[in-house]
């Protein structure tokens, strides 16, 4: 079986545009998905990448970005909105996801609550609700994820993530071989999966 892994965290509009069609891309092609949590933050700082990308941009690129998501969001059919307070902090989103074993539905309600509700994925309020919601252990998974051994699993992640080549997200990684950046190269990712099927 063919492998796909889904590099992400929750700041990134195009890994959420990516997280809303990468389980029907994975069903078409008979790939097994693995979702993959790392942090941005320390990609772009491994990277030489600014950590306000959005705020170096030229008003003109600027304003092309924002037209660009929503086109994406339509082509998806997905509800997307840039909240006023971007970016918002994930590291203990992404370090809840982990605690929770990487359950999709906490993944996708996550970046719901991002990019759809407006709210940080970190704030204590919008963790117990989605924690709770997928039916997790919310309490205990709050307390794990302020343990060392936790902040030190993200770090792991997001080193692996560095080690592949991974500057942004989303990341596609095809049989832990190739990389391919953007939700936008998801057709490429898709005929590297077919091929030899």
């Amino acid at each position: 079986m063919r492998k796909l892994d889904f590099w992400f965290d929750y700041s990134c509009p195009y890994a959420y545009l990516g997280s809303t069609q990468v389980e029907a891309l994975a069903s078409r092609t008979g790939a097994a998905l693995t979702w993959k949590p790392m942090l941005l933050g320390g990609v772009f700082a491994a990277n030489g990448t600014p950590q306000k990308l959005f705020a170096t941009l030229s008003a003109a690129k600027a304003a092309h970005n924002a037209r660009d998501l929503d086109r994406w969001a339509e082509l998806f059919g997905v509800t997307l909105r840039m909240p006023p307070q971007h970016p918002f902090r994930t590291v203990e989103a992404l370090r809840a996801t982990i605690a929770c074993g990487i359950d999709p539905r906490v993944v996708h309600a996550l970046y719901r609550a991002y990019w759809v509700d407006g709210r940080g994925p970190s704030e204590e309020a919008t963790l117990r609700e989605v924690l709770g919601g997928a039916g997790h252990d919310v309490g205990r998974i709050l307390a794990d994820i302020a343990k060392p051994e936790a902040k030190e699993d993200l770090r792991r992640r997001t080193d692996e993530a560095i080690g592949l080549g991974i500057f942004g997200a989303p990341a596609f990684v095809v049989d832990g071989e190739r990389m391919y950046w953007g939700q936008d190269r998801m057709e490429f990712v898709e005929r590297d999966l077919r091929a030899g099927s």
